[in-house]
C-alpha cells in the first residue's frame, strides 16, 4: 500500500492533489453541517440503568418528562398576573405537556425564601424533540421582563450551544497558531503540509460522523474532539513525514527515493500511530453513555483520518515542492539529544528512580479524585440557565426541588394501600423532606416524589438515594432523579471499566509487538503509559477539584471531576503517549544493527527523534489545548489535562524515563520467547529488521 501511495505521488502528483482538494470541498459542504445534526438525547445516562427505565415507564405511563424540564425564575411574588402569563405562555409552546406555578391559596413550593421570586415549572411531552422546544421557549419568553428560562432540558440546550461556539472560537486560535508554530519549525513552505492534512482530516471526519449520525445519534461534543485530535495528529504525522523526507533528500538527491524510503520507514510507522491511537479511544465505545460511544468514534476516526491524509497529501505535496521544501542539515552524533541520552544513561538507576519518584508525587493527588456530574453549574454565569440553577440553589428552600428523587412503582391497583404505607416508610428516611402520596400514572404504574434538602451529586445526597433504594418496597420499583442518575452511571462506568483495559491493553501490546518484536517494550510502554494519564489526573484534581486558578482559567469548581471526562483523558493520554513512543521505538529499533552498542542505538534514536517529538507535542498540546479556552468546564478539564499529558511524556518520559529503562534492560528490551519470535516472522510487517521510522 504504502508502495503504491509512493509511485501515486511520484507519478501523478498535482493529480493527486487535484483530487484530494475536490474531496476537501466535497467533505466540507456534507461536513460541516455535522455542527448542528449531531442530536444525541440524555447522552451521559446509561439507558439500562434503573433511573432511566424509571424515566421511561413515567413517560409511558403520562406521555410527559419525569421531572420538570424547563423552570422559569420569574421576580414576582405568588400571585402576581405575570406568574399566569409566563404559565400561559409557556404551555402554549408545542412540546410542552403541563405546567405549575404558585398561587396565593397554595404557594409554599416554589418560592424564594423572601417572598420575592417564583417558580414556573414545565413538563415537556415524551415525544418533544428537546432541540426545537427549549429555542421555542427562550423566544417566547425572551421579551417577558423580569423572567429567565432554566431547568434540566434548558441546561443541556444551552450547553450544546455553548460547545458549538466553544469549537469556533479553539478553530479561530489553534489554526493560526499552528501555522505560525509550523512555520516556525519548518521555516518555508513546508509549513502548509501540515495545516493542509489538519483541515482535511477534521472536514472528512465531520462528515463520517454526520454519516454515522442517521444510524446511530452522537453527541455534539465529539466535534469538539475531532477539532483538536485532527489537527494535532495530521499535523504530527505530516511533521515526521516531512521531517524525514528532507534527511533523505540531504542524503540522496533522487526525490523519488527520498519518498519511497520515506514511506516505508516513517510512513509506516504513521499506520502503527494510528492504528494504537484508533484502538485506544475506540475502547471508549464499549461504555454504554452515548457521550463516551461519541468520543470513541469520532477519536478513533480521526485518528484514522488523519493518517490517511498525511499518507495522501503530503507526498504529493513534498514531490511538488521538493526544491523549495528545504533539506535537514547531516544528523550529528554528538548533538544535544545524544548528549543528553548519554547522560542519562551513565546513571540510569538513579534517573530512572528519580524521575519515576517525581511523576508519582505529580500523580499523588489522583488518590483523592472526586466524581461530579454535569449539570447546569458547567455553563459559564452567562447563561440563563447557570444563573437560574444558581438562584435556586442560593435563595430556595432546599426542600422544594425541581428535580426530586422519583420513586417508580410497578403495582396494580389493589397494593394502593401498602404504596401509601411505603411512601410513610420513606418520609421517615434521613435526608428525605417530603414523600408524596403514591400517585396512579397508569394501570400497574405508580410514582412516588421525594423532596430533599441535599444536593443530588454529593456525598450526602448519595448517601439518601442508598437509603431510599435499601427502604423495604411492597412492589418493584425503580428510583428515578438526579441523585439516581448521577449514582447510575458511576455503576455503569465500574462495571464497564474492565473491559475497556483489555481492549485498550490487548490492541496496543499487539500492535506494539509486530512494530518492535518484542513482548518487554510493550509492557513497559503500557506501564509508562498509565503513569503519565495519572500524573494528567493528578494536575486535574489538584487544580479543578481545589477549585485553583479560578481566575486564570475562568472557572467555577464542582468540587470533583466529571466522571466521564476522566475516561477521555485516559483514553487520549495512553493513545498520544503511546503515539509518541511508537516513533522513538522506531528509530531506536531502526539504529540497532551489527557492532552498535545498545546504549549508542538509544542515544541515536533519541538524537533524531528528539527535537521532532519536542515540537510534535507542542503542536499537539496547542491543538488539543485549546479546549482549556472553552467556557464549559468539563471541557476545560480536557484540555488542560491532555495539555499537560502529552507535555509530560514528550519532555519527561521520553527524554528521562524511556532512555534510563532501556539502558537498564539492555538487549532485554528486545526479548520475547522463540514461539513468538517464530510467529512474528510469519506476520513480519517490516521488511528487515533495521526498518522503523
Amino acid at each position: 500500500m504504502l508502495s503504491a501511495l509512493a509511485r501515486l505521488a511520484t507519478g501523478h502528483p498535482r493529480r493527486t492533489l487535484l483530487c484530494a482538494l475536490a474531496a476537501f470541498v466535497l467533505a466540507a459542504v456534507l461536513g460541516v453541517p455535522a455542527l448542528g445534526a449531531l442530536n444525541a438525547v440524555d447522552p451521559f445516562s446509561d439507558p439500562a440503568s434503573p433511573s432511566s427505565r424509571a424515566q421511561q415507564l413515567v413517560k409511558q405511563a403520562t406521555g410527559r418528562e419525569q421531572s420538570p424540564g424547563a423552570v422559569a425564575l420569574v421576580s414576582a411574588p405568588p400571585g402576581a398576573p405575570v406568574l399566569a402569563e409566563v404559565a400561559r405562555t409557556m404551555a402554549g409552546v408545542p412540546g410542552v405537556a403541563a405546567v405549575a406555578y404558585p398561587t396565593p391559596a397554595h404557594h409554599a413550593a416554589l418560592v424564594s425564601t423572601d417572598g420575592r421570586s417564583s417558580l414556573v415549572t414545565a413538563w415537556l411531552t415524551s415525544t418533544a424533540d428537546v432541540n426545537s422546544t427549549v429555542p421555542d421557549l427562550e423566544a417566547a419568553l425572551r421579551h417577558t421582563p423580569g423572567v429567565l428560562l432554566g431547568g434540566s432540558d434548558v441546561a443541556g440546550v444551552q450547553t450544546g450551544k455553548v460547545a458549538q461556539q466553544d469549537l469556533g472560537r479553539a478553530e479561530a486560535i489553534a489554526f493560526p497558531v499552528l501555522a505560525i508554530l509550523a512555520l516556525l519549525i519548518f521555516r518555508g513552505l513546508a509549513a502548509l503540509l501540515p495545516i493542509a492534512a489538519g483541515a482535511t482530516a477534521v472536514v472528512t471526519t465531520f462528515l463520517v460522523l454526520r454519516l454515522v449520525n442517521y444510524a446511530l445519534p452522537l453527541s455534539i461534543f465529539a466535534l469538539n474532539l475531532v477539532i483538536g485530535l485532527g489537527l494535532g495528529l495530521a499535523v504530527d504525522y505530516s511533521l515526521f513525514l516531512v521531517w524525514r523526507f528532507r534527511e533523505e533528500l540531504a542524503a540522496s538527491p533522487d526525490a523519488g527515493q527520498a519518498l519511497r524510503v520515506t514511506l516505508s520507514t516513517t510512513g509506516r510507522t504513521v499506520v502503527f500511530s494510528a492504528i494504537t491511537v484508533a484502538a485506544a479511544l475506540a475502547s471508549l465505545a464499549v461504555f454504554p453513555q452515548r457521550f463516551l460511544v461519541s468520543m470513541g468514534i469520532g477519536g478513533a476516526a480521526v485518528a484514522l483520518i488523519s493518517a490517511a491524509a498525511a499518507l495522501l497529501i503530503t507526498p504529493s505535496m513534498m514531490m511538488l515542492l521538493r526544491r523549495r521544501i528545504g533539506r535537514a542539515r547531516p544528523l550529528s552524533q554528538s548533538g544535544a539529544w545524544y548528549r543528553l541520552a548519554h547522560a542519562v544513561m551513565r546513571r540510569p538507576l538513579l534517573v530512572a528512580l528519580v524521575t519515576s519518584a517525581v511523576l508519582l508525587v505529580v500523580a499523588s493527588p489522583a488518590l483523592g479524585v472526586r466524581w461530579s456530574g454535569i449539570d447546569a453549574t458547567v455553563l459559564p454565569t452567562s447563561q440563563s440557565a447557570r444563573v437560574v440553577s444558581d438562584r435556586i440553589a442560593a435563595d430556595f428552600p432546599p426542600a422544594d426541588s425541581t428535580d426530586p428523587i422519583t420513586v417508580v412503582a410497578q403495582a396494580p391497583d389493589t397494593a394502593a394501600p401498602a404504596l401509601t404505607a411505603y411512601a410513610a416508610q420513606l418520609a421517615r428516611v434521613p435526608g428525605i423532606a417530603h414523600a408524596a402520596p403514591p400517585v396512579r400514572l397508569a394501570p400497574g404504574v405508580w410514582q412516588i416524589v421525594l423532596t430533599s434538602p441535599t444536593d443530588p451529586i454529593s456525598a450526602a445526597g448519595q448517601q439518601t438515594l442508598s437509603r431510599v433504594r435499601a427502604t423495604p418496597a411492597p412492589a418493584p420499583v425503580l428510583v428515578g432523579g438526579q441523585a439516581a442518575i448521577f449514582a447510575d452511571q458511576k455503576t455503569s462506568i465500574a462495571a464497564h471499566v474492565p473491559l475497556a483495559l483489555i481492549v485498550l491493553a490487548a490492541v496496543t501490546l499487539f500492535v506494539l509487538w509486530l512494530m518492535t518484536a518484542s513482548v518487554i517494550l510493550p509492557v513497559k510502554t503500557l506501564l509508562m503509559n498509565a503513569l503519565t494519564a495519572a500524573c494528567a489526573t493528578g494536575v486535574l484534581v489538584f487544580v479543578f477539584q481545589h477549585g485553583r486558578l479560578t481566575g486564570p482559567l475562568h472557572y467555577t469548581s464542582q468540587g470533583g471531576i466529571e466522571e466521564t471526562d476522566f475516561l477521555i483523558l485516559a483514553a487520549l493520554a495512553f493513545a498520544l503517549s503511546t503515539d509518541y513512543g511508537v516513533f522513538l521505538l522506531a528509530r531506536i529499533r531502526e539504529s540497532r544493527g551489527p557492532g552498535i552498542p545498545e546504549r549508542e542505538a538509544i542515544a541515536i534514536g533519541m538524537q533524531r527523534t528528539g527535537r521532532l517529538v519536542t515540537a510534535a507535542a507542542i503542536l499537539l498540546a496547542v491543538a488539543v489545548g485549546a479546549f482549556a479556552i472553552s467556557t464549559l468546564a468539563f471541557l476545560k478539564e480536557l484540555g488542560v489535562g491532555v495539555a499537560v499529558a502529552v507535555l509530560i511524556d514528550a519532555f519527561v518520559v521520553r527524554t528521562l524515563l524511556v532512555p534510563s529503562l532501556m539502558a537498564l534492560l539492555g538487549r532485554w528490551n528486545w526479548w520475547q520467547p522463540p514461539w513468538l519470535e517464530r510467529l512474528h516472522h510469519r506476520v513480519a510487517v517490516f521488511d528487515k529488521p533495521g526498518d522503523g521510522s
